[in-house]
């Protein structure tokens, strides 16, 4: 594998590249934006689909098969030190499509889906989409590392049904450590809030280890799913996808029963499941270079900021593949620099607001990508601040 391979992605319907205009209003810009990768999966995977391609016959298939769920227990044995049920093992076509079924199986229109701001936009989307309210309770930023303010969080679960918690969390990049974790478990509990957990992110992980929430769910368990994929750390969405852990007897037939009766959604992608059975099976050395690389991407935006672009800062996250920059010291609006990165930079990076209102002052920057497209991006950063400090003058 080489990393620092670049492979142009244009003209293969690419969310990132074909369709950059949709999103930022502008044809040729350089993204940094969906968080997918400009990475090519292992080799083992793509040789795995290209001999279930050539045999010719893409009929219906099955998920709920010991191949599929034995791959995923080896795989939380071997990263996460955990055991899982083979049992809590259920197929979803998507992670937000688990969080989206689980949030209308235990709440009702209008009540309270409680999340850590800033956060993952298409948490907002789908909450007010199941016509849920969102109760927010932000993050402290306690010079760049974030943390659970829990006396606020502790009185906004009186008034939620659900906690929709992002483990590790999307776009500050926090690992949630094992003390932390139980304190969410035990306020929820004590209020009787349901958790839904997004770990999609589970395996980028730098110097902390993940922890599934479910390994420490306890006399709590039942009230608790885990939601996550291999679409993230494989860079494998394009084939949909995923798979939850859930406990309870009673929420795992109620969840299938949408699945295979209502929504008629059972029958999965086979290339989804054969890419997750190969990666899980054959790939973890694949993944331990690509935190090494990912990490290093961060370090250089950091070192490059810190060196080349004072005015714009970022700290090392505890995992995720994006560096969380703060331009606050810029003194500019959110909406102005977005237009100047546009027009000047011509680059194309998430602005930190499209997370919630705690993001206004920052920039999600995807480095799961070259070094060389990294440093690309950042002179166009520069270009764009010398630019406005210019004007300024």
């Amino acid at each position: 594998m080489n990393f620092d391979e670049i492979k142009d992605r244009r003209g293969t319907y690419c969310t990132q590249w074909d369709y950059v205009k949709d999103r930022f209003g502008k044809e040729g810009l350089l993204p940094f934006t969906i968080s997918d990768m400009d990475l090519e999966s292992p080799e083992e995977v793509a040789e795995a689909l290209v001999k279930r391609i050539n045999h010719k016959i893409f009929g219906y298939s099955r998920w709920n098969h010991d191949d599929f769920k034995n791959s995923i227990e080896n795989w939380y044995k071997k990263r996460f030190s955990c055991e899982i049920n083979k049992d809590w093992i259920v197929y979803s076509p998507s992670v937000i499509y688990a969080v989206s079924k689980f949030v209308e199986m235990k709440s009702e229109k209008g009540d309270g889906v409680l999340i850590n701001t800033p956060g993952y936009d298409g948490f907002f989307k789908m909450i007010l989409g199941n016509e849920r309210r969102i109760i927010s309770s932000p993050l402290k930023n306690v010079n760049g590392k974030y943390e659970i303010d829990f006396e606020d969080f502790e009185k906004k679960c009186r008034e939620a049904k659900i906690f929709l918690l992002c483990s590790p969390h999307n776009p500050v990049g926090k690992v949630w450590t094992e003390k932390e974790l139980a304190k969410i478990i035990e306020i929820c509990k004590k209020n009787n809030v349901f958790i839904i957990s997004d770990e999609i992110h589970m395996d980028i992980v730098y110097n902390k280890k993940h922890i599934p929430i479910v390994s420490l769910g306890k006399d709590y368990l039942e009230n608790i799913v885990l939601c996550t994929s291999a679409s993230k750390t494989f860079n494998i969405p394009a084939f949909t996808g995923s798979y939850l852990f859930i406990p309870s007897e009673k929420s795992r037939e109620d969840f299938l029963k949408i699945l295979k009766e209502r929504d008629a959604l059972s029958s999965p992608s086979i290339l989804a499941v054969i890419a997750t059975m190969t990666a899980y099976n054959e790939c973890e050395y694949w993944v331990d270079e690509l935190i090494k690389y990912t990490e290093n991407n961060i370090r250089f935006v950091k070192e490059y900021l810190e060196k080349n672009i004072p005015e714009l800062f970022c700290e090392i996250p505890d995992g995720s593949y994006f560096a969380w920059i703060d331009f606050s010291k810029l003194g500019i609006s959110s909406e102005e620099f977005q237009k100047y990165l546009i027009d000047i930079g011509e680059v194309a990076v998430m602005p930190g607001l499209t997370y919630g209102e705690e993001g206004r002052y920052f920039l999600r920057l995807n480095v799961a990508c070259s070094i060389k497209k990294v440093e690309d991006g950042l002179k166009r950063i520069k270009k764009t601040v010398d630019y406005i400090k210019a004007e300024r003058k």
